[in-house]
């Protein structure tokens, strides 16, 4: 059967017109909400003056407020929205074709822009509040090179400095995602560097470290709080970016009712929790509300467990402890993840709305090993003819799972994931995959608890 004798399409556009015009806040329907982020010296809950010192000041609005449902998407940033999104609600026949399964698959892709990745609807977001404010830059960090790389086009666009502290391994896995940075007129430096005290620090605890997500903050928010006219901004983990990504849920959302589809499943990957957040966030407001149910699974890493071997309690959100403290599911800021190909995915903590939301039971998580993440991302590509990037995988390769699950039950199951970005920038890790050289590393008990031996001493 083609695909235009089909009730629904390979691809669902929504008209401009039907784009979304407000970010939806899921804090203000949580019955349980996050817990405050907390000074670091004296325990007690940050005041916006004080996280005014690291962000900017709207940003700071967007991350204390728990209240407000919608926050109205500025005309300029829909503007700039416009040249990318809507983007496609895909329906995946050739999967499913493949599978044999009689589940109905379906994957919102994030990937139709440069940068490659969702991490553009909050970079210009966040670039757009620090001009308003009269800034003359940003400073930010980056793991596999996405959140980089869409940081560095908003600044380019909005005329704005841009500094980049990259994580060392994917600054030399990945030295094309750092020079496309480098194109847009960012200044990239492999993190943990010389460059800053935090950053020496670090090399000096951990000599020849490979870096990770929570080395390059502490590095970024030095930076920031150093130089006059300059403010951090942060592409996953707050909940101010969980806002902004919620434009991918409420676009997905949008379309499935327009042809009447109700997921039973919805997958994403999780690192820091934004585009798992973003797509999930319509859906757990109606869940939350009572309105309707869904199965929501989360993704991460068997290298990085946050959610599944990790602890729900107060930690630090970067290695060199210069952030404030947040109440997440954390491994222990010190945890260096092993050197694994999903860059974008090697973060010790997770965004604090999504642990409370999997420490009252509205969500669940699951491990996956990296070997088998790729052997996934190559059969979708195979398929599907989208090259996936490893971050992505995670959730292509449980979505197959669960494919597989209604292949043996005989159920019909409307699955949806989050295809977060392309991987053309991930060459040299399909390398690795193909020539069989990629290894899986799980963590032992005894590395996680000694990074959740460094956790604060914190008493409400």
């Amino acid at each position: 059967m083609s695909a235009i004798e089909k009730k629904i399409p390979y691809k669902i556009y929504l008209e401009e017109s039907e784009m979304p015009k407000a970010w939806y806040n899921l804090r203000a329907d949580m019955k349980n909400k996050p817990s405050p982020l907390l000074n670091a010296e004296t325990k007690q809950p940050m005041t916006a003056e004080e996280l005014g010192v690291v962000f900017c000041e709207e940003l700071v609005k967007q991350e204390l407020d728990d209240v407000n449902a919608y926050y109205p998407i500025p005309q300029e940033i829909l503007d700039f929205y416009r040249m990318y999104r809507p983007a496609p609600l895909v329906r995946a026949y050739c999967l499913e074709e493949k599978l044999q399964t009689p589940a109905k698959i379906y994957y919102k892709f994030e990937g139709n822009n440069t940068s490659g990745s969702h991490k553009l609807n909050s970079a210009i977001a966040q670039a757009y509040y620090a001009k308003n404010q009269g800034l003359t830059g940003v400073t930010t960090e980056t793991g596999a090179g996405q959140w980089g790389t869409a940081l560095s086009m908003a600044c380019a666009y909005l005329g704005l400095d841009c500094k980049v502290y990259m994580v060392k391994v994917s600054y030399e896995q990945k030295p094309h995602r750092r020079e496309v940075m480098r194109t847009y007129g960012a200044s990239v430096t492999p993190s943990p560097s010389t460059e800053t005290e935090v950053g020496r620090k670090i090399l000096e605890a951990h000599p020849g470290t490979g870096g990770s997500l929570g080395c390059a903050i502490s590095e970024a928010v030095e930076k920031a709080t150093s130089m006059e006219g300059y403010r951090y901004v942060l592409g996953s983990v707050l909940n101010q970016v969980m806002l902004h990504q919620s434009i991918i849920g409420l676009e997905t959302k949008a379309a499935m009712d327009k042809y009447g589809i109700k997921p039973d499943i919805i997958i994403g990957c999780a690192g820091g929790g934004s585009n798992l957040g973003g797509l999930i966030a319509p859906f757990m407001g109606e869940k939350i509300r009572g309105e309707a149910d869904y199965r929501i699974i989360a993704v991460e890493p068997a290298s990085c467990p946050s959610f599944t071997r990790g602890k729900y309690a107060y930690d630090y959100c970067d290695t060199g402890m210069v952030c404030p403290l947040a109440k997440m599911y954390t491994l222990g800021s010190n945890f260096i993840p092993a050197p694994t190909h999903a860059g974008g995915l090697r973060y010790h903590g997770m965004n604090p709305t999504l642990s409370q939301l999997y420490a009252d039971g509205l969500m669940e998580a699951t491990t996956v090993a990296q070997t088998e993440v790729f052997a996934a991302a190559e059969q979708f590509a195979r398929v599907e003819g989208i090259l996936p990037a490893p971050e992505s995988s995670h959730a292509i390769k449980v979505a197959i799972d669960e494919a597989m699950k209604c292949k043996e039950t005989g159920e019909e199951k409307t699955i949806l994931f989050g295809l977060t970005g392309t991987g053309y920038f991930d060459m040299m890790s399909y390398e690795k995959f193909h020539n069989g050289v990629m290894t899986d590393y799980v963590p032992s008990d005894e590395e996680i608890a000694k990074g959740l031996a460094g956790l604060p001493a914190v008493e409400l």
